[in-house]
């Protein structure tokens, strides 16, 4: 590889990765099966402890997307029959501390300034939530699962999966919203899809093109420099 070659090849892997971000308006403009099958082609090149491979993905689309989307939807809505739903795993700590919840409030505030939603308009931050079941209109909608046997390394090493899934959707010219707020109505997605009781639901993703009109889409998040998080020892 020469070095001009190199050199370009960084810059596409660069750009895919720092272009990602979650994105909260799609388009209808369908994807390709085949296209999703490469994403995912890819994606399996994730490293995994011993080569486990713990992954599992359901993709939907059509009519299957829309049923699971509006029964999720009606039990989101229904206060008393949104109670019963609860994670199956802690995804955020249970004692918020800074810098963590500094940053959760920013981007959320961000968000909602962009869409006009003031700090006490309940309503519409319920259906702004509830806009995750549609995955935000995005034409395919993925659901990750994980075998409850596996343990925390493995939930690493999905980590990396998730990531992979979006550079690889990104080298393609689509976007994608990783969405841990489907872990609530778990009890929903297993019967909807027929999942094994071994099959645990990790969280959701929408893929699709992003809305270039949608002022949501313009949210793009901060990040910490690399001298606040990392410390070089010689």
């Amino acid at each position: 590889m020469t070095d001009t070659t190199a050199t370009q090849a960084v810059a596409i892997v660069d750009a895919a990765i720092t272009s990602r971000r979650s994105i909260r308006a799609f388009l209808d403009t369908p994807v390709p099966q085949d296209t999703i099958v490469d994403i995912l082609r890819v994606a399996a090149r994730a490293p995994s402890g011993t080569n486990t491979q713990p992954w599992k993905v359901h993709v939907l689309t059509g009519a299957a997307k829309e049923r699971l989307s509006a029964a999720i939807q009606a039990a989101f809505d229904d206060p008393a029959e949104r109670a019963t739903h609860s994670e199956q795993y802690a995804y955020y700590p249970t004692e918020w501390r800074s810098p963590y919840i500094d940053r959760r409030r920013k981007v959320g505030w961000d968000l909602y300034g962009l869409l006009g939603i003031g700090k006490t308009d309940k309503e519409r931050m319920h259906a702004q939530h509830g806009r995750n079941y549609a995955f935000f209109d995005a034409p395919v909608g993925l659901i990750f699962t994980i075998d409850r046997v596996m343990q925390q390394g493995s939930w690493l090493d999905y980590g990396m999966f998730l990531q992979s899934v979006m550079v690889a959707a990104r080298a393609r010219g689509l976007d994608t919203c990783p969405q841990a707020a489907f872990t609530q109505f778990h009890r929903i997605i297993e019967q909807q899809l027929g999942l094994g009781a071994d099959e645990m639901v990790v969280c959701g993703m929408s893929l699709g093109h992003a809305d270039p009109d949608a002022i949501e889409n313009t949210l793009v998040t901060e990040r910490e420099p690399v001298e606040g998080f990392a410390r070089f020892h010689a």
